[in-house]
């Protein structure tokens, strides 16, 4: 009986003493996943906050209009990255225009001398101009300008990251877009 006396006595204290006790091994395992997922996280909103450095620095703004000194109609690139242009469309009093050709016809205006650069499917870099379309005649020009009120142009452009916009002569400034829409053949612009 002794030894019943003796296993029931220490044994009961050291139970709840082992009941009581701190796991460190188990506290270490979720201090370290804990810290693991912190690092997680800091690491995605680094890599968050980089792409929007980056995207900062590949931006393109492109902006359209007439210049009445050099008898043209020009587009700038104002941003800092380059503009891939994915799709031009002009079209006169709502009706698409397949080319100047067919600008100049479709005003009823004799085909002036004039010199044009390709937008569809270009690259404009930052900084960039493209003499669109320049007239040799300051007379060609002032009757082309009188048109401006009809003539409607959409320029679908995208950074290298594929971040699109859409310039548009009837809007002021652009609109973001997911990306360029398709354009139907019968509608594309083709300088």
């Amino acid at each position: 009986m002794p030894e019943q006396q003796r296993d029931e006595n220490p044994s009961a204290p050291m139970v709840k003493r082992l009941g009581r006790q701190i796991r460190w091994d188990a506290a270490a395992a979720i201090i370290a996943s804990l810290v693991g997922l912190l690092a997680l996280v800091v690491a995605g909103y680094t890599a968050y906050i980089q792409r929007q450095q980056v995207r900062a620095q590949v931006w393109p703004y492109l902006l359209g209009g007439f210049s009445g000194g050099n008898k043209e109609l020009i587009w700038i690139n104002k941003g800092v990255g380059p503009a891939i242009i994915r799709n031009v469309e002009v079209s006169i009093d709502g009706k698409p225009q397949a080319n100047w050709t067919a600008v100049f016809q479709t005003l009823h205006i004799a085909p002036p001398k004039f010199f044009q650069s390709t937008l569809n499917d270009n690259v404009i870099s930052a900084g960039e101009k493209v003499d669109w379309l320049q007239f040799r005649d300051k007379a060609d020009y002032d009757q082309f300008k009188l048109i401006e009120p009809r003539l409607h142009v959409k320029v679908c452009y995208c950074s290298t990251l594929g971040d699109c916009w859409i310039a548009d002569s009837a809007v002021s400034g652009r609109t973001a877009v997911g990306t360029c829409p398709r354009v139907p053949a019968s509608r594309q612009f083709n300088d």
